[in-house]
């Protein structure tokens, strides 16, 4: 009898491993599906959108990227509105944003001059993103 449910023990154990694994490897599987769209391509911007990007490239591109994932100094903002949140926990829209460039968050400094067209433009090439 002992024998008997060692074997139905180490089977049990086999067959829960084995439904880990796929488990696993399905979840894997299934957030590989959930990639975003890429940015809208440099040549296809409008004309408020490509000074948005020239703002972004010369006041933010020093601390963040734009065009490519991981952190630099700050987080990218790739994909930046096509994300419920913002790295900060925020609802990624464009009162948070706008609050975060103007007023700054955690290591992020306060940019309350910011030229309201400026603003405008920059927001606008931010979601190409």
């Amino acid at each position: 009898m002992e024998r008997k449910q060692a074997v139905s023990s180490k089977q049990f154990t086999r067959g829960l491993l084995l439904l880990t694994a796929y488990c696993s490897l399905l979840l894997f599987v299934l957030a590989g599906c959930h990639s975003t769209p890429p940015p809208t391509p440099l040549d296809q911007l409008t004309p408020q959108q490509s000074l948005g990007h020239q703002y972004f490239q010369s006041h933010c591109a020093q601390c963040h990227y734009d065009r490519q994932s991981g952190p630099l100094h700050g987080p990218s903002l790739l994909s930046v509105y096509k994300k419920p949140y913002l790295p900060s926990g925020a609802p990624a829209n464009d009162d948070r944003v706008t609050a975060t460039i103007l007023h700054g968050h955690n290591m992020m400094p306060a940019s309350p001059n910011t030229d309201p067209t400026d603003l405008q433009n920059l927001l606008a090439y931010l979601h190409t993103l």
